[in-house]
């Protein structure tokens, strides 16, 4: 239906471009056409600009000039300024209106060089925590103010489920798309700070804004007033994007609200895209006229802020703030672009192997149960932490297991939102495995072998755009009954290649611990070795491993 509704608001102001006053003028000699692309929530109203400005008869070295808008993602427009082939415009447009300076920016970062400096912000909108009216009141009574922090899973604040006095989930624009999204990955970065602690935490972020990022601000808005999943929704998105949803009217109209840390201001940038000099020149006439007064009212009638950020909406209504936002003045352009950048490193999927050894030391006690058992739970709270898009497999490792291999399959690595075959998809299959799966007191551990095995077996199903990881839960022993540690780790280093890096994340519980083996096997692919011993310390480990991702495949051993 919202395709639809673009494409009528496309054919409609062509129509209104191509016959507006100026076809007159334009009838005895070519007029100089001028595309733009404007962002989807910003191009309404410059649609209605380009028709006031086509009616002032504006020429260019004696031609008339007629502009026209289309609505486009940012995202398709990037790609086809720095020239990829997938995903883009049939043509180069002559103007682009972004919503964020951040992809204007990230376009001359990949090559496009040619983009002019200077361009004109058309209009402002802060970023806003909005949702439901009956939802606000109730924050307010439970004494919660919308923060920055709100951003981050209920596992960042020690907890597996939030509290029924604050949102059930924050939903956040996905930053691949849409520029909210990257300023909120920057006022979350800007929220923790720096360090291994703050990595940890923007990647529980990470995880948890991919699992309820949406494509756009209409969407978004629209899952607050669906009450079928969650309970408790907020949502992140431009204050205009509020104000256009009002339009319709609501029993439980949606509110903005501003975060008590202090908010971000997106701009809505024009930058002249054209190559040719006579339409270059046209479009900077749009680009400057968009500026002035008349534009700008039309901007303010369209519920955002003026480009200078001074004057508010025309006509805001009683659910937008009356008072101006607090800018987070410590969140610089660098912030955004660096932001940027670690949200491309964590957000790819992950093709991941999980290796559960089932000898007999995961038998022994620990805390009251048994190895396994820990080990076990463990997995499920961290299967939790995978969205739909991961790839995921798991064997049992013991000697003797599948026929004298030392493992054993119990889930095909592959999608875990898919069956492997039948009907039941992998992630119910994997909670099933880790719930029934036990230790065999009688079979010695062949953590060496099943590891070189797991490592060829990831290696061989190697995936471009994920990360590709063996996750190996043990006890930290071998019994050497088979290959031998030294021939494992030169065997890892001839086979780990850095251009297609398949990373080693060993997790061990209880004592006993092999430290200075696991240390060399997860060093000879990258990885790293982490100690455990109760179930919910699996979130912490979990986190650590992912936010290795930033430097990967660089990173310095971890402490």
């Amino acid at each position: 239906m919202l395709a639809g509704l673009a494409a009528v608001a496309i054919v409609a102001a062509s129509l209104t471009v191509v016959l507006g006053g100026a076809g007159a003028l334009c009838s005895t000699r070519e007029p100089v056409l001028v595309s733009v692309a404007a962002a989807v929530d910003v191009a309404p109203a410059v649609m209605e600009a380009a028709g006031r400005f086509n009616d002032t008869k504006a020429s260019v070295g004696g031609r008339c000039v007629l502009i026209q808008v289309t609505e486009q993602p940012p995202a398709t427009v990037l790609r086809t300024l720095i020239g990829d082939r997938a995903g883009v415009l049939r043509e180069r447009p002559d103007g682009w209106i972004a919503d964020s300076s951040a992809w204007i920016r990230l376009a001359r970062q990949r090559g496009a060089s040619s983009l002019p400096a200077g361009e004109s912000v058309v209009a402002t909108s802060p970023l806003v925590f909005a949702t439901r009216q009956s939802l606000a009141r109730r924050f307010s009574v439970g004494n919660t103010e919308m923060n920055w922090r709100m951003v981050f899973p209920s596992t960042a604040r020690g907890r597996l489920t939030p509290t029924d006095g604050e949102p059930d989930v924050v939903r956040v624009p996905d930053p691949s798309l849409a520029g909210a999204g990257i300023a909120t990955v920057a006022a979350a970065r800007d929220v923790v700070g720096t360090g291994p602690e703050a990595d940890k935490a923007l990647t529980a972020f990470v995880r948890w804004a991919q699992a309820g990022s949406a494509p756009d601000y209409r969407s978004m808005l629209a899952a607050v007033d669906d009450r079928t999943f969650w309970q408790r929704p907020v949502v992140i998105v431009p204050e205009q994007s509020v104000w256009n949803h009002n339009q319709r009217p609501s029993a439980d109209p949606v509110v903005a609200l501003h975060p008590r840390e202090g908010t971000i201001d997106l701009d809505y940038p024009y930058v002249v895209t054209a190559t040719d000099p006579v339409v270059a020149e046209a479009s900077t006439a749009f680009a400057d006229w968009l500026t002035g007064p008349e534009a700008q009212q039309i901007v303010r009638r369209a519920g955002f802020r003026s480009g200078d950020g001074e004057e508010g909406p025309l006509s805001p209504g009683p659910l937008l703030p009356t008072a101006a936002p607090k800018v987070r003045t410590s969140v610089t352009p660098q912030d955004i672009d660096e932001a940027l950048r670690a949200w491309s490193r964590l957000a790819p999927p992950t093709n991941i192997l999980v290796l559960a050894d089932t000898s007999k030391h995961m038998a022994e006690p620990l805390k009251g149960s048994t190895r396994v058992q820990v080990a076990l739970e463990a997995a499920r709270i961290g299967l939790q932490l995978f969205p739909v898009s991961t790839h995921m497999g798991l064997w049992e490792f013991a000697g003797g297991l599948g026929q004298v291999r030392g493992y054993r399959e119990l889930v095909g690595l592959g999608p875990i939102n898919e069956p492997e075959s039948g009907q039941v998809v992998r992630r119910s299959r994997l909670e099933e495995a880790t719930a029934t799966v036990t230790a065999h007191p009688g079979r010695a551990s062949s953590l060496y072998d099943a590891v070189l095995s797991g490592f060829r077996r990831v290696s061989g199903e190697y995936r471009e755009e994920m990360n590709n990881t063996l996750l190996v839960i043990t006890s930290g022993k071998d019994d050497g009954k088979g290959i031998s540690r030294e021939r494992l780790v030169d065997t890892l280093r001839r086979e780990w290649r850095p251009d297609r890096p398949v990373q080693i994340i060993v997790i061990a519980f209880g004592s006993g611990v092999d430290r200075a083996a696991l240390g060399e096997i997860t060093a000879a692919t990258n990885g790293s070795l982490h100690e455990a011993q109760r179930p919910d310390e699996i979130i912490d480990v979990f986190l650590a491993a992912l936010a290795r991702r930033l430097c990967h495949p660089t990173c310095k051993p971890p402490a």
